[in-house]
């Protein structure tokens, strides 16, 4: 896939024409984002350093996405949430709005996290699976429900309540909406996942 086809609808912006925002907003992303994506094997960046997925169109706006990485860094620090739970809802957001390079990159973490590969396809395409544990069923169930319908019904949200207590649903309802943020940018520009690195988990 050509470089410029990974932009979907925008270019990929050349890390040597940036504004002096969008190099601040770049250096963030290459200082904490990229190490992520290299640890967990999926592809944030080409080869000459531009950056794909999410991390191209903020750059178009970087003053506020400076503030929504800020809001990112601090769920990931301050959430109760396991790390498999936080992935089971990543990739439950995804799977509604079919987001090609968020399932592609979250599959990758959700290996890394411990999910099964069996869990991360059924997950990855917008199901439930049995390796999953009975909470993380019901986070999955939440969150589906929640991005899909708009509203949880009163049996789920009290399953849920149930299994995080408030402080969790309002932690993952937080996580959820960060990731349709995310998933809004990556269907609105058409931004693809890698085919040359896209994973088997979500073909």
């Amino acid at each position: 896939m050509r470089p410029c086809s990974l932009g979907g609808r925008l270019p990929l912006l050349d890390p040597a024409k940036l504004s002096e925002t969008q190099r601040k907003v770049y250096d963030r992303t290459v200082a904490t984002m990229v190490p992520w994506a290299d640890a967990a094997h999926f592809q944030s960046r080409t080869a000459d350093g531009r950056l794909i997925g999410p991390f191209n169109p903020v750059l178009f706006a970087p003053e506020m996405s400076s503030c929504f990485a800020d809001l990112q860094a601090a769920e990931a620090r301050y959430t109760p949430l396991s790390e498999r739970v936080r992935q089971v809802v990543i990739l439950a957001v995804g799977a509604v709005w079919k987001a090609d390079y968020e399932l592609y990159a979250h599959s990758a973490v959700a290996l890394e996290a411990g999910l099964s590969e069996a869990a991360i396809r059924s997950l990855a395409d917008g199901g439930s699976s049995e390796d999953l544990s009975d909470e993380e069923r019901v986070a999955q169930r939440f969150v589906r429900q929640l991005t899909a319908e708009h509203h949880v019904d009163e049996p789920l949200y009290r399953a849920a309540e149930a299994a995080f207590g408030r402080e969790g649903l309002v932690a993952m309802t937080f996580l959820a909406g960060c990731y349709q943020v995310v998933c809004s940018l990556l269907n609105a520009f058409e931004i693809p996942a890698p085919a040359h690195e896209a994973s088997s988990l979500v073909e």
